[in-house]
């Protein structure tokens, strides 16, 4: 266990840099001939996307896999983080002979719209001023992410995907592209996911980005122009935020009251437990990866993101006569995305008449458990996607 004290914490080495400049990742630029049309009523441009892909496109371009990252995700989904040097942050499920196999499907995984690695987001330079977005930036929706992705596709020569996969922010846009561009998806994996987020949710998002905007150093947005970075708030952000990723038996399991390095109290405001040494350590390595502003950004695309009000009140509406296979699955311990919001997905799958199969498993892992090792999942997904590539006409698993 690593004990840390946010107080101190260290500067973002070359995570600034990854804005405009992303390391180990395809870059495609829009120019203003071609603007990214936004929900906000205006049009962005230039843009530019950062992806990562693995494996080959097919020569009959039907076995293209696109990877939705989560909240603080990003395009490295299994391949070593250039900040942090850590291996893809779904290096579990994406790769050679992992259950969406890079042998066997072409994986492409974009950076999202607002993000901070290499796609258009508030600390990319806004090549009107020469200085970052900030704040200037419009805000982004969850749509707005997917429009842009299907840019990317229509870039790269793709009109159809065998698979659209993500969980949490991921399942959002894994729902978004379904009810968006019903004729370019054959099968969808919404992962631990809503077709909106709730009332609790986006409290816990405001005290997030109201923790980032408290930060001195945050400067009105204008952190990176004035050389300063709240990484304080930034920090405490994610310390929050990631209480709601694990369950309480989770923690139990691996904490529960045990001491930090020592066996008796310390009669002060240290991390004398070890889940707060934990929650430290969290907060301080977000920050060296991570955008302040991307983060207020993002958290309000998943606030705003309702297919129901998009669609007349209904989510049903959303996926009618839908020709995409569906597999909705679950966690029992996820009370971020509770089993009930899955479950909802489904019904109104099944009222829209779409073919979808649900999982709910069992583990204590809580929202995390779509990145960690959970061999359930796998053989879900495994099963599912070879059932769609028999239906695809892909070849199959050798």
């Amino acid at each position: 266990m690593v004990e840390a004290d946010i107080s101190v914490a260290p500067n973002m080495p070359g995570a600034s840099h990854e804005a405009d400049h992303p390391r180990e990742s395809l870059v495609v630029r829009f120019g203003p001939d071609k603007p990214l049309k936004l929900d906000a009523g205006v049009e962005l441009s230039p843009l530019q996307i950062a992806y990562k892909t693995y494996g080959r496109l097919n020569p009959e371009r039907t076995n293209a896999v696109l990877i939705c990252h989560a909240l603080t995700g990003d395009q490295h989904v299994a391949s070593e983080h250039p900040v942090t040097k850590k291996p893809g942050w779904w290096a579990t499920m994406v790769g050679p002979g992992r259950p969406i196999d890079s042998e066997r499907y072409f994986v492409i995984c974009p950076n999202v719209v607002g993000g901070c690695m290499g796609t258009t987001g508030p600390s990319s330079t806004n090549p009107k001023t020469g200085k970052p977005w900030g704040l200037e930036l419009p805000v982004i929706t969850v749509r707005d992410m997917v429009r842009a992705q299907a840019m990317l596709l229509d870039h790269l020569g793709i009109a159809s995907l065998f698979t659209v996969a993500g969980g949490s922010l991921g399942g959002m846009q894994v729902l978004q592209w379904a009810a968006s561009y019903p004729e370019r998806v054959f099968s969808a994996l919404p992962i631990a996911t809503s077709t909106r987020h709730s009332a609790q949710n986006i409290a816990f998002h405001e005290v997030g980005r109201q923790a980032v905007m408290a930060d001195p150093d945050w400067r009105g947005g204008r952190y990176l122009i004035e050389g300063t970075n709240p990484r304080r708030g930034l920090a405490v952000a994610r310390m929050g935020a990631h209480i709601t990723y694990l369950s309480d038996a989770a923690l139990h399991r691996k904490f529960g009251r045990k001491f930090q390095d020592r066996s008796n109290p310390t009669f002060s405001f240290d991390a004398d437990f070890e889940v707060e040494s934990y929650l430290r350590h969290q907060g301080i390595t977000f920050v060296e990866r991570f955008d302040a502003n991307s983060y207020l950004y993002l958290t309000r695309a998943m606030d705003y993101f309702d297919l129901a009000a998009d669609h007349g009140g209904l989510v049903a509406n959303a996926f009618k006569d839908s020709p995409t296979r569906f597999c909705v699955i679950s966690f029992t311990s996820d009370w971020l995305f509770p089993t009930s919001d899955s479950r909802a997905i489904v019904h109104a799958l099944n009222a829209s008449s779409a073919r979808v199969s649900f999982a709910e498993i069992v583990t204590d892992k809580g929202h995390d458990a779509f990145l960690l090792e959970e061999p359930e999942l796998f053989a879900i997904v495994r099963g599912f996607l070879d059932g769609a590539a028999q239906a695809r006409g892909l070849e199959t698993r050798r």
